[in-house]
């Protein structure tokens, strides 16, 4: 046929048809036989033995569509479509896919592109409904330790309003919501279990794998993004707004964290993405008010799962670090006051009266029931590893820095997030006076291999930089 790797055949049985990537084998299969995945087989009803027609088939028009992006053309709503589409077919290469996330990247994309690629997505998987003013809460992520979730949906839900909230596991941090959720409940719900249990407590916090929203930008996220540690503003704008388009928000609040180490480094890009969320909510019907906030250094002290979830509860409790505090009843202040029920200005005070009082824990409770888990945990119920070390300061002074990309590499290298138990918990941060010899932070792991290849990391990475301390000889050696 002069077919080669890479290129597409049309797949037949009966009248059914399927369009596939050819890969080849240098053995394992006779003169006449064919592999087939098992998406295709089942597309086509087959099993082992039964007879295929294939034939070569051209480069569909998504192919087009990227190569015109490459060379810095706009896409039509058309081409966005077809693109989203084979995606989710699987229609398209690794390699196809990362030439269309790279062009993103590197090329002026307009807000009518934007907005077509949002739309495309949405509609490329399930939509669900509430029958109810949906409220939801976005991070563009890049701080460690960033639990605020789990205070903003009890302390909104606590308000009498609706808060279904789908998050995502870990891309590169030590710990999605998802995953620090997971301590706490089960978050792997179908959309029939999540619209449930969201309506029973007034909100819920879950895993959005499982319930089919946006599966395109799940691909490429998994594909392509992660691999190459890529997120194009466009692609940014699109994912986050096509999951709120698929669950139907209409009042959204996007955190956007500020400073060193984070995505988003000065505020003149913070204004520039809170800007365009705004004209991209405007356009898709989804009331959007974006949050500056303080990103130079991890939300509260903990940072991995199990140790997030603990200083969750405790914050909740009305023992948490101050810093969660502030930003979880600020953010969740935003959304009290885009409902109505707060004045302008006045929704931190609500949302602080609202946590201090022990309605959002409870409220929490009723969300951790809901979903499947022990509505009675308490903190000291979560287990964390069981190998654990501390570094020390090694001067007198106060804590200058907090490196937020070398405590995300420590955290991970213990083993977060997959070992829910790995983690790091901060004893001090900037501005905190310090003795020679008080604790800096304190590394867990499941694992005593990974806690030394943790440590190792600390010594390299210096995480925590005191004033005073002695960063690096040089020569390194007489």
């Amino acid at each position: 046929m002069g077919v080669d790797e890479g290129e597409r055949v049309k797949v037949s049985h009966g009248e059914k048809s399927s369009v596939a990537l050819v890969n080849t084998s240098p053995d394992g299969l006779s003169a006449g036989q064919v592999l087939l995945s098992s998406r295709i087989a089942d597309d086509l009803g087959v099993d082992d033995g039964a007879d295929v027609d294939v034939s070569y088939h051209p480069p569909p028009l998504s192919v087009q569509a990227i190569r015109s992006a490459v060379h810095g053309k706009p896409l039509t709503k058309d081409m966005c479509y077809a693109i989203v589409g084979d995606v989710v077919a699987g229609r398209l290469s690794e390699a196809e896919m990362a030439a269309f996330v790279v062009s993103q990247a590197y090329r002026d994309v307009s807000m009518d592109e934007v907005e077509n690629m949002a739309r495309a997505m949405a509609d490329s998987g399930q939509k669900l409904t509430f029958e109810r003013t949906v409220y939801d809460k976005h991070s563009v992520g890049g701080v460690p330790g960033n639990k605020v979730s789990l205070l903003i949906v009890p302390i909104v839900a606590a308000a009498g309003l609706l808060i279904p909230k789908t998050s995502s596991r870990s891309i590169t941090s030590p710990s999605g919501t998802a995953d620090t959720m997971e301590v706490l409940a089960p978050v792997d719900l179908d959309p029939a279990e999540f619209r449930r249990a969201a309506l029973k407590a007034g909100g819920a916090i879950v895993w959005g794998g499982r319930l089919g929203l946006a599966p395109a930008d799940d691909i490429l996220i998994r594909k392509v993004e992660h691999p190459l540690s890529l997120d194009p503003v466009s692609q940014l704008l699109a994912s986050v707004m096509s999951k709120k388009l698929a669950v139907g928000a209409n009042y959204l609040v996007v955190d956007l964290p500020v400073g060193v180490g984070t995505k988003l480094e000065t505020e003149d890009m913070v204004r520039d993405i809170a800007a365009k969320f705004i004209e991209l909510g405007r356009r898709l019907g989804v009331y959007v008010t974006c949050g500056l906030t303080y990103g130079s250094q991890p939300v509260g002290h903990a940072v991995g799962p199990a140790l997030e979830a603990r200083e969750a509860l405790e914050a909740l409790s009305g023992r948490g670090p101050r810093s969660l505090f502030e930003k979880s009843t600020a953010l969740a202040g935003l959304l009290l006051e885009a409902s109505g029920l707060a004045a302008r200005g006045m929704g931190k005070a609500m949302a602080e009266k609202i946590l201090e009082s022990g309605k959002a824990l409870r409220k929490m409770r009723e969300v951790i029931e809901a979903q499947g888990g022990n509505p009675n945990v308490r903190p000291k119920d979560i287990q964390i590893g069981a190998h654990w070390a501390k570094t020390e300061s090694p001067a007198d002074g106060y804590v200058v820095e907090v490196n937020n990309s070398a405590i995300n590499a420590v955290a991970k290298a213990a083993g977060a997030p997959l070992d829910k138990g790995a983690g790091v918990l901060l004893k001090a941060k900037v501005g905190y006076s310090v003795k020679k010899g008080d604790p800096l932070l304190e590394v867990y792991s499941e694992h005593e291999s990974k806690l030394s290849e943790a440590l190792d990391l600390v010594q390299r990475l210096k995480p925590m930089t005191v004033e005073g301390m002695l960063l690096r000889r040089l020569p390194e050696a007489f």
